[in-house]
Formats: C-alpha cells, sequence, structure tokens
C-alpha cells in the first residue's frame, strides 16, 4: 500500500467519528449541520484527490462528483415534498465524495441493509432492548419522523471500514507489508 492511498484511508478513518456525531445528532434534534456536511466533502475531496494522484487518472473523482450532483437532483424533489430533510438530502449527496466512485455498491448495499432494520423498528419497535424502546419511543412522541441520517451514516461508516479491510488485506498480499516489517 502506497503512502498516498495510506492517506486517503486515513482521512475516511477521520470521518468515522464525525459520521457517528451526524447519526446521533439526527436521531435526537432531527437536524444535519452544513458545517458537518462540508467536513465530509472537504475530508472525501481530499482522500480522492489523494487517489487520483497515485492512479494518475481523474475518473474517479468525476465519477464521484457526477454521482453527487445526480443524489442531489434525484432527492431534491423529495425535499421539496417534505418526504426527507434537507440535512438527510445534503448528507446522501455527500456519499460518494466521501466514499468515491469504486465503493458506492458496497455502501449502497449497507445502505439497503440499514435502511431495511429502520423501516422494520419503525414498524416493529418493541425489538428493540428496554433502554432503546423507551429512548425510541421518548423520540417518536416528540418528533413522529424517522432520521434517515442514521441509517446512511451506518452505511457509510460500514463501506469505509470495508475499504480499509480490503486496504489491508492487498497490501499483506503483495508482500508490501513483509517488506515494511
Amino acid at each position: 500500500m502506497s503512502l498516498l492511498v495510506a492517506a486517503s484511508l486515513l482521512l475516511r478513518v477521520l470521518a468515522i467519528p464525525l459520521l457517528g456525531r451526524i447519526a446521533w445528532t439526527d436521531f435526537t434534534t432531527q437536524k444535519i449541520a452544513n458545517r458537518d456536511v462540508l467536513l465530509l466533502i472537504c475530508l472525501g475531496l481530499g482522500s480522492l484527490q489523494l487517489v487520483s494522484v497515485q492512479a494518475g487518472s481523474w475518473w474517479d473523482m468525476g465519477l464521484s462528483a457526477i454521482g453527487c450532483i445526480l443524489l442531489f437532483v434525484a432527492l431534491f424533489p423529495f425535499w421539496a415534498l417534505r418526504k426527507l430533510g434537507a440535512g438527510d438530502v445534503k448528507l446522501m449527496a455527500a456519499m460518494p465524495l466521501l466514499i468515491g466512485g469504486n465503493g458506492l455498491l458496497v455502501f449502497t448495499i449497507f445502505l439497503l441493509v440499514f435502511a431495511l432494520a429502520t423501516a422494520a423498528l419503525v414498524k416493529n419497535p418493541f425489538l428493540l432492548p428496554a433502554g432503546a424502546f423507551r429512548l425510541y419511543v421518548q423520540h417518536m412522541d416528540r418528533k413522529g419522523v424517522v432520521p434517515f441520517g442514521v441509517p446512511i451514516a451506518a452505511a457509510a461508516v460500514c463501506a469505509i471500514l470495508f475499504q480499509i479491510y480490503v486496504g489491508v488485506m492487498v497490501a499483506s498480499s503483495s508482500g508490501i507489508l513483509q517488506q515494511l516489517g
């Protein structure tokens, strides 16, 4: 694993606590701050730039930018119809920049799993442990809406962890780690 790829993965690792904060804030207050989304975009662009320099091609960065624009345009009507919050739309649109074009399929699969789990918990909250059930019921009584930032952030964290796992496996199978040790 080259130094640029390692630095790229480090920038994505720095996004994990921020994604946790976004998920918690969205669950408790139904708000996703613009500064958090902008910070995710900056971390993602920095990571993509390092990968592009390493690869010698800007294809992944271009694909991610196109994905960002397409997601924003596709989800904007749902915000206009009050089906999604503006923070959810912005967070979802920022994901291709954070994950990268090569990780979007993995992110989509994780997002589908977490969205289905969220839908199952909304329909049947008795599946939760007692403490979490109490917190969920109090939250739903106050807000009455589902925080979509939570499954988006969880899917992004899982996709980043998967990318790190693949990066370490490739580095260890190619013998680079033995040469460094």
